[in-house]
């Protein structure tokens, strides 16, 4: 495998983006997660905040706070960042075996009726009766590729091709929390209860974001997730 290809590009004047590659490299994600770990642990004077994506990390920074050497801002945390990246051997061609371990979460799902309202409509597209739908969305392994949107929304891939569909039209001014959906060509979770275009085809009873925890957000990049069909009765009692 070649060796990972790291671009740092100003975006704006006080943020900068990490791309990490080539691209369809699968320890991507871990090296997103090695960053992300790096940067959490060095406490880089004047970050404010940084957001891991699919083969990115962006960071923002103050600029009246950066230090080290450099006439700029930028390069001045540029090289900071990079010296995390280098720490974590993200751009090494190993990353630390404890970054490329991931984890199997298990989410139950309660799917169809008033949790899936839009599940006869995925099953008419599919061709498929609603049970089948169950059958194919339950019985894959996802991958975690990015957490964003709200705090804890998990973008899975691996959703089946027959399972595919397009945004809603119109979102819905409000989804429930714990809703699974389907857009375009993966499935989520919607952590909270917010605004969302996604079409619903179950919930799960658990909790993926609680804010006072350390992490707050049930899944991270990387991650790998299989659902597990329960009942209406199962989801009332969920504990």
């Amino acid at each position: 495998m070649k060796k990972p290809v790291l671009t740092c590009e100003p975006l704006g004047d006080s943020a900068l983006t990490v791309t990490i590659g080539p691209p369809g490299d699968p320890s991507i994600p871990a090296r997103v997660r090695a960053l992300a770990a790096a940067l959490a642990k060095a406490r880089l004077p004047g970050l404010l905040d940084f957001a891991p994506a699919y083969a990115s990390v962006t960071v923002f920074y103050d600029p009246a706070r950066t230090e080290g050497e450099g006439a700029l801002p930028f390069h001045r945390m540029q090289a900071a960042v990079m010296d995390c990246a280098d720490s974590a051997r993200v751009g090494h061609r190993r990353v630390p075996r404890r970054e490329l371990e991931d984890r199997l979460v298990e989410i139950p799902v309660c799917y169809g009726g008033e949790f899936g309202p839009d599940l006869p409509e995925i099953a008419e597209r599919a061709r498929l009766p609603p049970r089948d739908v169950i059958a194919r969305h339950s019985g894959v392994e996802y991958r975690v590729e990015a957490i964003g949107f709200v705090p804890g929304f998990p973008y899975l891939s691996g959703l089946p091709q027959r399972l595919h569909a397009p945004r809603r039209a119109t979102p819905r001014e409000l989804v429930p929390a714990g809703s699974v959906g389907i857009g375009g060509a993966q499935t989520g979770v919607y952590p909270l209860a917010t605004p969302g275009g996604w079409n619903l085809i179950g919930r799960t009873p658990s909790t993926l974001f609680r804010p006072l925890d350390n992490p707050p957000a049930l899944l991270r990049a990387g991650d790998r997730v299989v659902f597990r069909p329960i009942t209406a009765e199962e989801f009332a009692v969920w504990k």
